[in-house]
């Protein structure tokens, strides 16, 4: 029960940061919001490296740092150039195609086994992005001067990178503590964002600033509240809550900008979180079975 709430709270404080997001990135240029992001992210970490010291967090692998940075800055752009233009709602919908795109990555590049229920997941998932961003292709071509469509293929780009860098993180795990990988992001995310920002910069205002230093606190809690919740449970006993993400940001969507989700959109949603679902509760009763399995034979 305990996991449970945790992953509630999870999803509940990244369905408020993309909110909070999304209401910055309507008044300020995208590169910049995502620059000052990173960076209020930074600020909220320096007490902590200045309390351990720079050396605590000096990467084994500096290249790999900048290589995930990079990766997850150009995310971040398609990610942040779409998020003003796109219902909240579609942006979550989109967002649960992120395991399919890992589990493809994991195949094509780590050599991980692709079992057949890998491949169904896929093939469901995508049905499911299909199924979002199509109907917007057709309003944009219903509807003079609509780039409705462009802007969820947009969103849609930032999924493969993000698990790029996902991917990335995963080998930089074997050799980087996590603290490391953390302030690393920050930095490198941060450094490639700026001169971007700087192309096109306004000055934010002091509800702004306040607003991109609540984001930080927001991204950190919602980290924590995860990962904590994958300590006190398997990660696909709180998968079945990703629906709630749908559930909230649409609500949100709604309170703060007006949005109404379309019903492709939700159908989207739920089709690609079931695929997601379907496959990790598959994962989990075969490590579940082959351990067993071991036991037998010990």
């Amino acid at each position: 029960m305990q996991a449970i709430l945790l992953a509630a709270c999870a999803g509940l404080t990244f369905s408020m940061l993309n909110a909070l997001l999304r209401l910055l990135a309507k008044n300020l240029p995208p590169f910049e919001t995502q620059f000052l992001r990173y960076t209020a992210g930074l600020l909220l970490l320096l007490p902590l490296i200045i309390k351990n010291g720079m050396a605590v967090y000096k990467p084994q692998n500096i290249t790999g740092q900048f290589t995930r940075g990079a990766l997850h800055t150009l995310a971040l752009c398609f990610w942040f150039t779409a998020l003003p233009n796109i219902p909240l709602a579609n942006t979550t919908a989109i967002g649960f195609s992120g395991p399919i795109f890992i589990m493809l990555g994991a195949y094509i590049f780590l050599k991980e086994p692709m079992r057949w229920e890998r491949w169904v997941a896929t093939l469901i998932g995508f049905t499911g992005v299909l199924v979002v961003v199509g109907p917007q292709f057709s309003l944009s071509n219903s509807v003079a001067g609509s780039n409705a469509g462009w802007f969820h293929l947009a969103m849609l780009m930032s999924a493969p990178l993000f698990a790029a860098s996902f991917l990335v993180t995963k080998a930089l795990t074997r050799y980087e503590s996590t603290g490391t990988i953390m302030v690393w992001q920050a930095i490198t995310v941060s450094i490639l964002s700026l001169p971007m920002a700087l192309l096109d910069w306004a000055w934010p205002s002091a509800w702004q600033w306040a607003g991109f230093l609540l984001s930080g606190a927001l991204g950190t809690a919602g980290h924590y509240f995860l990962t904590k919740s994958f300590t006190k449970a398997d990660i696909s006993s709180t998968q079945s809550l990703k629906f709630l993400e749908l559930v909230w940001s649409a609500l949100m969507g709604w309170l703060l900008f007006s949005d109404v989700p379309t019903m492709s959109a939700i159908i989207g949603g739920v089709v690609i979180s079931a695929a997601t679902i379907w496959v990790a509760r598959r994962e989990s009763m075969r490590g579940i079975q082959s351990a067993k399995d071991m036991n037998e034979v010990n």
